[in-house]
């Protein structure tokens, strides 16, 4: 019999998010952490990172005296775990949640299903990393990102709140949101960029078959807006599926924007053009710069360096010795008698802010 004055928490999928998250909750007074995980090898990697208090192989297991149970396995797995848990006797009051992109879908499956004496609470983290898998799990994930809750219908507002209680080892800002609401806004803030994005690579590629300068010249700007193309295949794949009808009506919207400019062009209409960029330029300066996002943000810094032996490992090494933590280096450009410009990507916005000072100070010139 479960200790009444313990929480227990259940993370189903101990990777970037879920071990993120149970680095937060793990260690706190009065919880306990167990993970979920689908093969021998991966429960050895949770070990060793030591992210939970305790590690099983049985779903059953991690279910049965939870609290709360955090679901963080592909969005094309959500619906199988739900039945899963749907079959299971669950501590009575038993708080389901996920951390899916798209909620509408899974909390319908949640709703159909009538989970036995537990709750279901959609849960959206917007906050990802680059890097995956439980190596990457930081109890700073989270912090000043929002946390969007989507309930099902009927779920006392105590469960919400409950919920929210222990969410706030995060550090997240906890917002609730109609689940349909959620998928129609998170469709247009990143699953149509996604889409742009690779449809973009994809032509510049289709152009690069017959003149391989299309790949050359497409170094670093173009690289840099078009990063988010290059995520993976078969997560991207069931979250367009999952918010298919979203993502419909989000194409017809772009394709009409875009013959709008078709429409612009073939008019040589230089007035409306330039009443696009402006319009554009307003929304977008007033969208908050630093609150974390659904879209990793980056911290960069360029540097015009001379092609001079020696200067990366020199401006490096000033960095590391004022232990600043630099996570990228990108030479641009770099040639005999052509200027250099280096990229130095940083995780965070203190790390990037320091390093600017310094360069700056030992007389280099940098911009973002």
């Amino acid at each position: 019999m479960a200790d009444n004055t313990t929480t227990n928490i259940a993370i189903f999928g101990v990777g970037l998010i879920g071990g993120s998250l149970a680095l937060c909750f793990k260690g706190k007074p009065g919880i306990t952490v167990t993970g979920y995980a689908h093969t021998r090898e991966y429960a050895d990697q949770v070990i060793a990172r030591g992210v939970v208090d305790q590690v099983t192989l049985s779903p059953e297991t991690a279910a049965r005296d939870a609290d709360f149970i955090f679901l963080c396995v592909p969005v094309g797995s959500l619906e199988y775990y739900i039945s899963l848990l749907s079959e299971m006797e669950l501590k009575p009051g038993c708080i389901i949640t996920d951390v899916g992109s798209t909620k509408a879908s899974i909390v319908d499956c949640a709703e159909r299903l009538a989970l036995k004496n537990a709750y279901f609470i959609g849960g959206h983290p917007m906050a990802g990393s680059e890097r995956s898998g439980v190596n990457a799990a930081s109890t700073l994930l989270f912090e000043n990102a929002y946390y969007v809750l989507t309930p099902a219908k009927d779920v006392p507002a105590d469960k919400i709140e409950a919920l929210k209680n222990i969410l706030a080892y995060t550090r997240a800002h906890v917002v609730t949101l109609e689940p349909r609401l959620h998928d129609q806004i998170v469709g247009a803030i990143s699953h149509l960029p996604h889409i742009i994005a690779v449809a973009l690579v994809n032509q510049i590629c289709a152009y690069n078959e017959e003149n391989s300068l299309y790949q050359t010249l497409a170094a670093g700007g173009f690289r840099d807006i078009t990063r988010i193309a290059s995520s993976d295949p078969v997560v991207w794949r069931d979250i367009l599926l999952n918010n298919r009808n979203v993502i419909m009506q989000l194409l017809v919207d772009w394709n009409n924007g875009i013959k709008q400019f078709i429409t612009m062009l073939d008019g040589h209409d230089g007035t409306a053009l330039e009443e696009a960029f402006r319009r554009a330029g307003e929304f977008r300066s007033e969208l908050p710069e630093r609150r974390k996002g659904i879209i990793v943000s980056q911290y960069d810094l360029y540097i015009d360096v001379p092609d001079h032996p020696g200067i990366i490992g020199r401006i490096t090494t000033e960095i590391g010795q004022k232990g600043i933590n630099l996570s990228n280096i990108h030479i641009i450009e770099s040639r005999e008698d052509v200027p250099g410009v280096m990229r130095l990507s940083f995780r965070h916005e203190d790390d990037q802010e320091r390093a600017k000072d310094l360069l700056q100070s030992l007389g280099y010139t940098v911009y973002h």
